[in-house]
């Protein structure tokens, strides 16, 4: 069987980025705030941008708050030269629950974690299409736990399913990764150690022991 061709999605994200000749409105979901820096450093030059903290995976909820909180920090404390303001959104845990059903054995990355993807970018265009944002996108794509391959053909498909552009990213790319490192250090940010959903703490722990 022939092997699917890798996409380069920082290369498609920038190829957008440079035919854009004026400023556009984008709404960026994002899963917390170490993830959002490095996201945030790459694209406040070109967008006005909202974050949207829509995460029901997140248990408990305090985990949840302490990471909006961290999130709404970093967005005041950061210096920007085009608009970063962030939205809130209920806590939907019951929606996350009715996904995983049947799948809470399912393995890191395996098809719990497609659905959660979908249901937080779904959320994300939809609103996006609602307030008239340009495009949406998610910060996702910074995990090196996380295939950008899968995320950008999710991001693709919502696109298309809602109507809304999409930008693709792999933020991970030109070491996103070790960046939101160092720019976690600077803001002294809280690094949770697992993703967000119980189920993946479980792992989490289980692989510590």
């Amino acid at each position: 069987r022939a092997l699917m061709m890798k996409i380069n999605y920082d290369k498609k994200m920038w190829e957008i980025i440079d035919k854009e000749k004026k400023l556009k409105r984008l709404l960026l979901h994002s899963c917390c705030a170490p993830c959002s820096s490095a996201c945030l450093e790459k694209l406040t030059p070109y967008f006005d941008i909202t974050i949207l903290y829509y995460n029901p995976n997140i248990e408990p909820y305090e985990e949840y708050l302490k990471r909006k909180e961290e999130e709404i920090r970093f967005i005041k404390e950061y210096p920007h030269q085009n608009k970063i303001d962030i939205t809130d959104c209920d806590y939907d845990h019951e929606k996350f629950i009715k996904i995983a059903k049947g799948l809470e054995e399912e393995p890191e990355r395996g098809k719990r974690c497609l659905k959660c993807y979908n249901l937080r970018m779904e959320y994300t265009a939809i609103k996006a299409k609602e307030l008239g944002y340009d495009y949406f996108a998610t910060t996702l794509t910074l995990s090196p736990l996380k295939d950008s391959q899968v995320l950008n053909n999710i991001g693709y498909a919502i696109s298309k399913k809602i109507d809304i552009p999409y930008l693709p990213s792999d933020f991970k790319k030109n070491n996103g990764y070790q960046r939101s490192i160092e720019l976690s250090k600077e803001y002294n940010l809280y690094r949770q150690n697992f993703c967000g959903c119980i189920y993946s703490k479980e792992k989490s722990i289980s692989k510590d022991n």
